[in-house]
């Protein structure tokens, strides 16, 4: 999910989980105003500085004697774009109509693990077919492939139904998703599901619910279950 920050001198500055922003007229264009509300929003609303070891204050000593009453629309959004950096979060953005800030820098610390030349030439060979978002073959005898390169692209029922139905009799799937660009989680958990045996839990989550620290939801459970069709129950391999 996206945390969006948008900032307009001219209205308020608001976040937004996965959804448009909002904005009322006769909103102050005082630079401290808006930094301030940027600063409480991500306080009230941002999950991980316990995770992250961030100490919030303490970046708020740093960036707040940068505000000056007299700074331009560019130099403010620099400010609370350095001090949303601090986050190392590639979700969480500020957008003005003239720039994005943004972290997408971290893959740069690891090794790159996909070469898709060498794919091509030495797996793929011309013989894949595609099927919706998925680049797929039987890769060597018995033994199927299957690329998906974003979980933003969703597929058909029919298109997943003669995938999984192509490659039934196979001794096992590779399952590539490396340098996935991502997308959207429930794309994620349908694939599982046609992969599932037995009910399995996933994993647990909880929500932030208050302004405080530690305001978050009890955990909750998340399962997934086999799908009514197609379900593939041989070994599976990823390479992430």
């Amino acid at each position: 999910m996206k945390q969006k920050i948008a900032l307009l001198l001219i209205a308020p500055l608001l976040f937004s989980a996965c959804e448009d922003v909002f904005f009322t007229e006769g909103a102050s264009t005082d630079p401290s105003v808006v930094f301030e509300a940027a600063w409480a929003e991500l306080r009230d609303g941002y999950s991980f500085f316990d995770v992250k070891q961030i100490n919030w204050d303490s970046v708020y000593e740093v960036y707040q004697p940068q505000i000056r009453t007299d700074l331009t629309e560019e130099e403010l959004f620099n400010v609370i774009a350095d001090m949303i950096f601090t986050l190392r979060d590639g979700h969480v953005n500020l957008i003005a109509p003239f720039n994005v800030s943004r972290n997408w820098t971290w893959y740069l610390d690891f090794e790159q693990n996909f070469n898709r030349e060498v794919v091509e030439r030495s797996y793929w060979q011309g013989q894949e077919k595609l099927t919706g978002p998925f680049i797929h073959l039987e890769i060597v005898p018995e033994i199927a492939y299957i690329r998906y390169e974003s979980f933003a692209r969703g597929w058909s029922t029919a298109q997943l139904h003669y995938l999984l139905t192509l490659y039934q009799d196979t001794k096992g799937i590779i399952f590539d998703v490396r340098d996935n660009t991502g997308g959207s989680i429930e794309n994620t958990f349908s694939l599982a599901r046609q992969f599932a045996d037995q009910e399995r839990l996933a994993y647990q989550y909880r929500y932030k619910s208050g302004p405080g620290a530690q305001d978050f939801t009890d955990w909750r459970d998340y399962s997934i279950s086999p799908a009514d069709t197609a379900v593939y129950t041989q070994p599976v391999v990823i390479l992430n």
